[in-house]
């Protein structure tokens, strides 16, 4: 038996040197593979040391499920602790940003090189060098706010990778209905990632939000495969790592016995 063990790894990110990514591989069995979870704000998920607003503890949750269900999963956290984090996990093709001129922390979006990153860079390092099990059916995305808007977009660009999104408070008030419509629409492909949506009402910016993800929501529904989604709405919960951190063991639960 391996015991589990957070690894830090440092990854080459386009123009901007190496980025930090840790990968929390939990205890396993001598030539055993595990699904794989990649995640946004990597400095929000270990530990309480690592970030400014809270911790998700996902190697709790990741061993919580073990002990109930006997299934775990590799958690790999991708740091966005920095002065582009806004600009990076914000997609500039689904749509201009609304307001833009109120929007200082989204004046140059590029969650394009993001999505180019993961899939060029950390997936295919993860894949070689760590025990995942490969296939769209063992991968997921997960992230929240800005992050759960990449987690969107990252998972319908690529649904013959991830079978499972992670979309929380999701940022989609940063567009307008009419664009976010368009780019889901030239997204529709056969075999579509599970969303597992999720929002709070709590404080100002969490209904904000809400608001926005209804009205997604609505545009899923005419659309987007009924059985392939989820919304959980907690309308007590704000915008923060203490309401992300229980939601995100019922989505790596749900993901985990799933047969995507």
């Amino acid at each position: 038996m391996k015991q589990s063990e957070l690894f830090k790894i440092y990854l080459p990110y386009p123009e901007k040197g190496d980025r930090l990514v840790r990968v929390y591989v939990p205890s396993h069995d001598e030539g055993e593979r595990l699904p794989v979870i990649y995640m946004t704000d990597g400095q929000n998920l270990f530990d309480k040391e690592s970030g400014k607003w809270g911790c998700w503890f996902t190697r709790e949750a990741v061993e919580a499920e073990r002990e109930s269900s006997g299934k775990a999963a590799i958690i790999v956290g991708i740091h966005n602790d920095n002065e582009w984090r806004d600009n990076e996990l914000t997609p500039k093709s689904i749509g201009e940003i609304i307001h833009a001129e109120k929007m200082d922390n989204f004046t140059s979006p590029e969650g394009e090189i993001f999505d180019s990153f993961v899939m060029d860079v950390v997936k295919p390092y993860i894949e070689e060098h760590f025990p995942v099990k490969k296939g769209r059916e063992n991968t997921a995305f997960c992230g929240s706010s800005s992050g759960g808007l990449q987690s969107f977009f990252t998972a319908l660009s690529h649904p013959e990778s991830f079978s499972f999104a992670g979309v929380f408070s999701p940022a989609f008030l940063l567009y307008s209905e009419e664009d976010i419509r368009r780019w889901i629409m030239s997204r529709l492909k056969e075999n579509m990632p599970y969303l597992y949506i999720y929002t709070g009402a709590g404080d100002d910016l969490e209904y904000s939000i809400f608001e926005s993800v209804e009205s997604t929501y609505d545009i899923l529904q005419e659309c987007y495969p009924f059985e392939r989604m989820n919304e959980v709405i907690l309308f007590e919960n704000g915008h923060n790592e203490k309401a992300w951190e229980p939601i995100f063991g019922d989505f790596l639960h749900s993901f985990l016995i799933s047969d995507s």
